[in-house]
């Protein structure tokens, strides 16, 4: 059973943005040792050997038919019928990821499954590579250490500091699409951090109302997202960014009760289209991102001096 000793929800706000914003694509294995459903079992182990993989993936052309892993070798040694075709005795469900999806999905779907690796598939349809936790691993340091050269290069003054004044507290989580049983948990990290640095209970509240709404936002709508909040010396930001469809309409979607949920959504007792205009309603300042196909970004503003 194999998993990546990193957890979605609670891992560090910068190990966050680089499972969201890298893809599978970016990680994955691109050169594929394949078979075919006529290979016998004695080809994909001498496959398996020479290329030191314990799984190889079975087409028809350029279409992913199934796997066979080096449990399935094993039980047909033990059984004396490697002359078979692997067509008899691959796995014919197999879980795949698309090459476009953040990595944040291929952590989820090794905790999920335990598999040692998920083929991946083109939007085609044609196998385009193959991952394992090793290669998001290997990927995620790579990203690390680029994004330490760039913090190094910017405290030796290679790079101009960022504009703007510095939070005296920011804290980053990643959320999940359609992951309903941590909804809200964000949410309640933010006012948590709020309430042990004194803040006014009022002012705390209504973080934890835009907040909430705009996590439940990307739980619904979108395939994942980061939600940061920055506390400054009179303002706290609530910055929501998701990898979702975007909005096409923005006016219609600022409307209260209009909602693109589907029954499924509605069904739990969410999506009742009260989130955009409930963030509006408690911030001092609103804005809005949300090209088609590029995501969403919402800036909501809260003034210390409010209350």
């Amino acid at each position: 059973m194999t998993t990546v000793p990193i957890d979605t929800q609670s891992s560090p706000g910068v190990v966050m943005e680089l499972l969201y914003s890298l893809k599978v694509k970016d990680a994955m294995t691109s050169s594929v040792i394949t078979a075919s459903t006529t290979s016998r079992l004695r080809h994909v182990q001498d496959l398996m050997r020479e290329h030191a993989i314990t799984a190889v993936p079975i087409l028809e052309g350029e279409r992913l038919l199934g796997i066979v892993s080096i449990g399935d070798i094993i039980q047909a040694l033990d059984s004396g019928t490697m002359e078979r075709p692997a067509a008899e005795v691959m796995t014919n469900s197999v879980v795949t990821l698309d090459e476009d999806m953040p990595l944040s999905f291929a952590v989820t779907y090794f905790d999920r499954y335990k598999y040692g690796r998920f083929p991946v598939l083109a939007v085609s349809g044609k196998l385009s590579g193959i991952i394992t936790a090793s290669d998001v691993l290997r990927r995620l340091l790579i990203a690390l250490n680029e994004e330490i050269s760039r913090m190094e290069q910017r405290i030796a003054g290679r790079q101009p500091p960022s504009e703007g004044p510095l939070p005296s507290m920011e804290l980053s989580f990643g959320s999940a699409p359609l992951d309903f049983a941590k909804a809200g948990s964000i949410s309640a990290r933010f006012k948590k951090a709020l309430t042990e640095k004194d803040c006014p209970p009022a002012i705390a509240r209504r973080v934890a109302v835009a907040s909430y709404e705009l996590e439940l936002n990307q739980v619904i709508h979108s395939s994942g997202g980061i939600m940061r909040m920055r506390v400054f010396e009179d303002t706290i930001e609530i910055l929501a960014q998701d990898e979702g469809p975007g909005i096409p309409d923005l006016d219609l979607a600022m409307r209260e009760g209009y909602s693109t949920a589907n029954e499924w959504v509605r069904s739990l007792g969410f999506g009742a289209g009260m989130g955009l205009p409930n963030v509006k309603r408690v911030a001092d300042d609103f804005s809005i991102e949300s090209p088609p196909g590029k995501g969403t970004i919402v800036r909501a503003l809260i003034a210390w001096a409010k209350e």
